[in-house]
């Protein structure tokens, strides 16, 4: 396994390491099935002072200058999402159940047959992270703006796999000012400031996680991007903040679903009462 200290240069403290960081930013995949979270999109500080200059944050899609509401998210993996208000009214469904698979299949495309990345084991570092991804079938289901993906898999900052020092114009971003700590819900998070290079390439294009320089705030838990904020540039205090609420919890195939099966959860007890 690579590290900084095989490129000459002295390593840094785990938490405190950027390819480390960047490690962290590529794990996603393989460390949650489940999230329920909570997310709101933030418009650039300038306010109307950037609409009148035609500046848009990328994710709330053109002509608009108020930012969503925030929204309530459950994700499974691979391809189920339900969206609500935060008052409980239902805004999105997808799933994948009963799904059939023929044309996807009879395509013969050579996306058609990757796995899943839970299917699929990447390279780790020493630390339990990871240093380089396998190419499998990337993607969560997504609503509302271009970043949403990149919120849920922050690949994009850190690519595929480590690039050496000695090629560090081919790193998507430049990674600086590494902390640890906690966020507000008690949460263990990793920090740093994200400058976009020249190789930088969005997951989805045109909606860039970090546009220009960025603070750029992780779960450590889930590698999810919990917080960014644009520092410079016309988009300067853009950005998002998403609140996890729990993590791997069991979520019964209704949730998903716009019509209810009435189905039972199984996490929860059910009683039986015997007639004396």
């Amino acid at each position: 396994m690579s590290s900084a200290r095989d490129y000459g240069r002295p390593a840094a403290a785990p938490g405190t390491d950027p390819d480390e960081f960047a490690a962290l930013c590529r794990s996603s995949p393989w460390k949650w099935d489940t999230v329920r979270f909570t997310l709101e999109w933030l418009l650039p500080a300038q306010g109307e002072g950037a609409a009148a200059a035609g500046v848009r944050d990328p994710s709330m899609g053109a002509g608009t200058d108020t930012p969503p509401v925030p929204v309530r998210a459950w994700v499974r993996r691979p391809q189920d999402l339900r969206v609500e208000t935060l008052g409980g009214d239902p805004l999105y469904t997808v799933t994948d159940l009963g799904r059939s698979r023929q044309d996807f299949y009879v395509a013969s495309r050579p996306d058609s047959w990757l796995l899943p990345p839970s299917l699929v084991a990447p390279v780790y570092r020493r630390s339990g992270l990871v240093e380089r991804r396998p190419e499998a079938a990337y993607g969560d289901p997504v609503f509302g703006g271009g970043r949403w993906q990149a919120v849920l898999d922050p690949v994009e900052i850190a690519g595929p796999a480590l690039k050496p020092l000695y090629l560090a114009s081919q790193r998507p971003a430049t990674i600086t000012d590494v902390q640890v700590g906690t966020d507000d819900n008690g949460r263990a998070v990793r920090s740093a400031v994200v400058t976009p290079g020249a190789s930088y390439a969005p997951s989805e294009p045109g909606h860039a996680l970090t546009p220009a320089a960025t603070r750029v705030v992780v779960d450590e838990r889930t590698g999810i991007c919990v917080s960014t904020t644009v520092l410079e540039g016309p988009l300067a205090g853009a950005g998002h903040r998403l609140r996890i609420e729990a993590v791997d919890e069991y979520l019964l195939d209704d949730l998903f679903t716009p019509v209810s099966f009435d189905l039972t959860d199984v996490s929860r007890h059910v009683p039986w009462m015997v007639e004396a």
